[in-house]
């Protein structure tokens, strides 16, 4: 065999009493796509930390073209060829693609730039390639796709030889990750090596030549991805046999829960613009689109923390309250987007967080005073029924994983506070429920959004990840720029579809569609 391009002998790296990397070895070859797996906590960013340069390892070390890397420099990193693109970007909006892409690589003693050299260089990168790029255009104008572009283009303009891509369709169409994967077919031809790290399976079986997957900090299986399966990867991730939630479409679909008839928000980041969309008990709903297009608009609509500027939003035929505790009283529970800044308060206990969105519940507090006992019980009941693990109820939340403390706001979300209740919540908002989480606490997530909606509950799944949208939609709706498509059934949507909905190619829509109109909902036929 041909000498690897990139070797970690022995790699061990420990945190205190926590052992993140121990004794791992593994090669890198040129050419060559290998996926690296793990669930969250195994050790994969602490690997990749090491061997760019942000973490010095306790023992082992690293080779990068037969010559020793010198260990916690990310200059020396660079310069031997290794370049990383982060999930997310780290661009200035602000500025050019070629700004962009020179930033950084000039010495700052130097009298002047050479934009037209460094110019000349880009757009041959670009060409060989294949990765076009309009070098004078504002990175704020350029869609998800082409600024991940950039930034592989910034790896690539320093002479990276070797490339870390950390989960490089997360946010993603369709057509722009089939984008990606025929530049980096490109890239593999012209004999760079890639270490693609991802946790979605199917397309790390696609890309890659090679699999090795870590678990509690160990390297416990490495194999050829052409003799492996995406059900042996996960089981090697997850140490047991696991059985990712199947699409079971919804048996009993009742009445209307909430409506929003051509509702706008205020001009803000992101906004509503005349969406429409019906939500009925027993249903899942799923929104399919790119970050950043009125997602987060739409969630807090219906968690009472934006109010709309025009249009109605009705709950169960009423008006909805602008306040977020009358909400959640009326039994709306909510699953935030990002769990560390609004989900959970870090520096409380898991108690007080448990309890914190129910305070002003007479279940909780009287007369201005929290009834801790009550709270404390309540906070045990959610750890138990949702296997929270890591911590007791007096620890602080954010000693907890990210897969438990989404646990944690889920028990929160859907255990009723009073103990022989089992009340469902009537409307249940998920933005982004499984976002950064590993395969066992997706599938748990997944698993509990069904039972709830079978339970009665009318849920609306935002979700960045089409398998997950296509998997537990039962009907599905795509938002772009603030606009709602009409929710159709999940079947009749086609991935190309979707895609091209999710880019706002809407005249499209309808060509791609099988059968399109065919498969509206009657619900949606009035807003279609």
């Amino acid at each position: 065999m041909p000498a690897p391009v990139l070797k970690l002998s022995h790699i061990t790296k420990r945190f205190g009493s926590l052992t993140a990397n121990d004794d791992i070895s593994l090669e890198l070859y040129a050419g060559e796509v290998l996926a690296l797996l793990g669930e969250n906590g195994a050790g994969k960013s602490t690997l990749v930390s090491i061997l760019f340069g942000h973490y010095t390892a306790d023992a082992g070390h690293i080779e990068a073209f037969a010559k020793p890397l010198p260990a916690g420099d990310p200059k020396a990193a660079l310069a031997a060829g290794i370049g990383m693109v982060h999930q997310h970007f780290t661009l200035a909006d602000n500025l050019s693609v070629l700004d962009n892409v020179m930033m950084g690589s000039e010495s700052l003693w130097q009298p002047f730039t050479r934009r037209g050299k460094a110019r000349a260089k880009l757009l041959d990168v670009a060409k060989r390639f294949g990765l076009s790029v309009d070098a004078n255009a504002r990175v704020g104008t350029l869609s998800v796709g082409e600024r991940q572009r950039v930034e592989i283009l910034k790896a690539l303009y320093r002479g990276a030889r070797i490339l870390i891509l950390d989960e490089p369709t997360a946010v993603l169409t369709p057509q722009e990750s089939e984008a990606l994967f025929a530049v980096l077919s490109q890239m593999v031809a012209q004999g760079l090596s890639i270490i693609f790290i991802s946790h979605k399976l199917g397309e790390v079986l696609r890309v890659s030549q090679r699999v090795a997957v870590l678990r509690a900090g160990e390297l416990v299986a490495q194999a050829r991805a052409s003799e492996t399966t995406q059900s042996q990867l996960a089981q090697w991730m997850v140490g047991r046999a696991l059985n990712p939630a199947q699409r079971h479409p919804a048996q009993n679909v009742g009445e209307a829960v909430c409506v929003l008839d051509q509702v706008s928000t205020a001009p803000a980041r992101e906004r509503l613009n005349e969406a429409s969309l019906t939500l009925h008990r027993g249903e899942i709903v799923a929104i399919a689109g790119v970050s950043g297009n009125g997602q987060g608009a739409l969630a807090q609509l219906l968690c009472g923390t934006r109010p709309a500027s025009a249009g109605t939003v009705t709950l169960m035929g009423r008006a909805l309250p602008q306040k977020p505790a009358q909400l959640v009283a009326l039994g709306v529970a909510r699953i935030p987007e990002d769990r560390h800044e609004v989900g959970v308060i870090g520096d409380l206990p898991l108690w007080e967080n448990a309890v914190a969105e129910r305070l002003q519940s007479r279940t909780f507090s009287r007369f201005g005073w929290v009834r801790r006992r009550a709270a404390y019980a309540y906070a045990q009941r959610v750890i138990e029924a949702f296997d929270v693990r890591g911590a007791g109820a007096d620890a602080p939340a954010r000693s907890l994983s990210g897969g438990n403390m989404q646990k944690l706001i889920l028990g929160r979300a859907l255990v009723h506070p009073q103990r022989d209740a089992t009340a469902t919540p009537k409307l249940i908002v998920a933005h982004q429920p499984t976002w950064g989480l590993d395969i066992g606490a997706v599938d748990y997530v997944q698993r509990q959004l069904i039972a709830a909606r079978d339970a009665g509950a009318a849920v609306l799944l935002i979700s960045d990840d089409l398998d997950e949208v296509l998997t537990l939609g039962d009907r599905v709706a795509v938002i772009h720029d603030g606009q709602l498509t009409p929710a159709r059934p999940a079947l009749a949507w086609s991935r190309e579809a979707i895609g091209l909905a999710m880019a706002g190619a809407g005249k499209a829509i309808g060509q791609a569609m099988a059968g399109a109109g065919a498969g509206i909902d009657e619900n949606e036929r009035a807003s279609a």
